[in-house]
């Protein structure tokens, strides 16, 4: 029997909503609290704006930035952060490309530019409940976990070979899909984050079970001891998988398999 389900949210646990089936998932968090199987959220998305969704199950924990900040409602259990000069060499590719849009994500909040379109802006307060507008991509101030950007969806493949080979060494690509590119830190991925939880809690990565859908999930899909695809997930994380939801997002997939599991 696993011992955590740790659960990716946009295109996995949210349905098309940014939303979930509060009732249902209600019935099974208790089958988990009864078997004793940990509750987590791992999520390249912002601490604050996750925790918004689980308010309440102040037990979850959550490994946020792609694995870079761990931690619940009471306890921080890590934080990696860029060196400042790969923070440095990054702002400055970033900022100087005109076709991308660009978020520093840093410990304290996360940094936009004020001059990026006011619709990126609005959309990003969705996913950033702490979102910082600025003149420039800097944050001196502040420890910089990842960046995210945004640029042409039929750009996405060439954007990561340009990340690839620019930041060769210090940071790697990673695509959630839909013209979605985070750059994070070599190492620093959902799997290295639930691993380094898993010190903590006593539970290692064969004991997890992991549900996702996009690229940033290939890894805990394929290191977790049950690593489950949602029907609607990317080709290359339905063939990593070791099982595949019944049933879509939208249709609580994440939901659906557990019931099943956890009879």
């Amino acid at each position: 029997m696993i011992k955590l389900v740790a659960v990716d949210m946009d295109g996995t646990f949210l349905n098309s909503q940014q939303d979930y089936d509060r009732e249902r998932f209600a019935k099974v968090h208790a089958r988990m609290t009864e078997l004793g199987i940990r509750f987590v959220v791992a999520s390249g998305n912002q601490y604050y704006q996750l925790r918004s969704f689980f308010t309440d199950y102040p037990n979850t924990i959550y490994v946020a930035e792609n694995g870079a900040y761990i931690r619940d409602a009471e306890t921080t259990y890590a934080v990696h952060t860029f060196s400042p000069e790969a923070t440095e060499t990054i702002t400055q590719y970033l900022s100087a490309d005109p076709v991308l849009s660009a978020i520093a994500c840093g410990v304290k909040t996360a940094h936009i530019r004020g001059s990026e379109n006011p619709a990126f802006i609005n959309e990003m307060h969705r996913y950033y409940h702490r979102l910082q507008l600025q003149d420039t991509l800097e944050a001196p101030d502040d420890q910089i976990m990842k960046f995210a950007t945004k640029m042409p969806p039929a750009r996405t493949q060439e954007y990561i070979d340009k990340f690839s080979e620019a930041f060769a060494g210090i940071a790697v690509p990673t695509s959630s899909g839909h013209g979605d590119i985070d750059i994070i830190q070599q190492g620093r991925h959902k799997a290295a984050g639930l691993a380094e939880l898993g010190e903590v809690l006593n539970i290692p990565l064969s004991e997890m079970a992991a549900f996702g859908d996009g690229g940033n999930d290939l890894e805990m899909i394929r290191e977790c001891g049950l690593g489950v695809a949602m029907k609607n997930a990317d080709p290359e994380v339905l063939a990593a998988a070791d099982a595949v939801t019944p049933v879509d997002n939208d249709a609580s997939g994440v939901c659906a398999f557990l019931e099943d599991y956890l009879k």
